[in-house]
């Protein structure tokens, strides 16, 4: 077995990444053994590995001394998405500032959408989940905009998979799914009630870029407030035409991502407001 792998061939790099991924699902500091676990690795690889990880700054040692992510980490994934999330955050922010609401932005990440800005409204709903975080796609509104206008091999990969039921409310049903993503199509946007926590709900509009999809911009709402969310449409396309223009210059290959696969489970760190 290579490098003492449980899984024969298994490269350097691949064993590498399995131990940063088991960061993904938990804010928490992990103990060697949790590591190992989740990475599917030896202790004894696991720890060789973790201790030149933490050397280099990608990890660090907690004060109970379980392991976490590091600065240097941190420091480098603040690059991506960068252009967009700058670029694209001051519109964010105008859209709370007209609105009132939480105002978000989103790309499709492999399965999920992938929040790379969002203004938090003032208004008591669920806590939201944080910038990087993910959700299903076709439980959240942003993720239903990025099915339905993306190109359509997307939307058939995607509705292939199991589509996770997180509340009695989410669109589990492929065959209804697609129908209500053809609706999205008619009427250039898309909603949620309660799909993703119960108490909240959104809309979203697309964002074109060179005439194909960019990425979804949206609005959360306290249910309560969410029965004539239509009022929101003017600025939310407004918003979207600013977008359109203002993020011409990056290039559109950063902003789309390509179906990673059928696992939808979601980290329930992330699952803290509807989408």
């Amino acid at each position: 077995m290579a490098g003492g792998s449980s899984q024969p061939g298994r490269s350097v790099t691949s064993k590498i990444l399995a131990i940063l991924a088991a960061f993904e699902t938990t804010r928490r500091s992990l103990s060697l053994t949790e590591i190992s676990v989740a990475a599917d690795l030896p202790l004894s690889t696991t720890h060789r590995l973790v201790g030149e990880l933490v050397e280099s700054g990608m990890l660090s040692r907690s004060a109970n001394g379980g392991i976490q992510l590091g600065l240097r980490l941190w420091a480098i994934a603040q690059n991506t998405g960068r252009q967009l999330r700058d670029t694209a955050r001051p519109y964010v922010q105008d859209l709370f500032s007209l609105t009132g609401e939480t105002s978000q932005l989103a790309i499709r990440d492999g399965n999920m959408s992938l929040y790379i800005d969002r203004v938090y409204g003032t208004k008591r709903i669920a806590r939201a989940s944080r910038v990087g975080g993910r959700l299903p796609l076709h439980a959240t509104a942003v993720g239903k905009v990025i099915l339905a206008f993306s190109e359509p091999w997307v939307a058939d990969a995607y509705l292939g998979l199991p589509l996770q039921q997180m509340t009695a409310h989410t669109r589990g049903n492929p065959k209804q799914l697609r129908e209500e993503l053809e609706r999205v199509r008619e009427n250039g946007y898309a909603t949620t009630n309660e799909e993703v926590r119960l108490g909240t709900s959104s809309i979203a509009v697309p964002v074109f870029h060179t005439g194909r999809l960019g990425c979804s911009i949206g609005l959360v709402i306290p249910t309560s407030h969410a029965a004539n969310m239509d009022r929101f449409l003017p600025v939310l396309h407004g918003t979207s035409q600013r977008l359109e223009a203002a993020t011409v210059h990056i290039p559109l290959e950063t902003l789309l991502g390509i179906i990673s696969g059928p696992d939808m489970n979601v980290p329930e760190e992330d699952l803290s407001e509807e989408g």
